[in-house]
């Protein structure tokens, strides 16, 4: 299994009903894309965030689901729709899960 998780950081000017707009559109990509086991999106509420106010996780059955979502043109579409309402950073992490 493939754990993906990233962080995301947006504008002063990006509204909190947009990026729950955008955690949404990212939480409906399980229904779309084949390979994603799991996943959430949420808006951050602790202090210790480093102005990322947002975070995603999902879980992919296989490295090649994981290859499959990145440039798929499902993803591709949350990333302009959070590209357009102000994303100024992200951060990734991807790692196998070993049972």
């Amino acid at each position: 299994m493939i754990e993906h998780i990233v962080l995301f950081k947006f504008s002063d000017e990006t509204t909190v009903a947009q990026r729950e707009e955008g955690a949404r559109r990212l939480h409906e990509l399980k229904d779309r894309l084949p390979g994603i086991i799991d996943i959430e999106a949420g808006q951050n509420y602790s202090i210790r965030a480093k102005g990322y106010s947002m975070a995603l996780t999902v879980r992919f059955r296989s490295k090649a689901d994981h290859e499959h979502y990145t440039p798929s043109p499902e993803h591709q579409a949350c990333l302009s729709y959070l590209k357009e309402i102000g994303l100024a950073d992200s951060l990734a992490v991807d790692f196998e899960i070993t049972e």
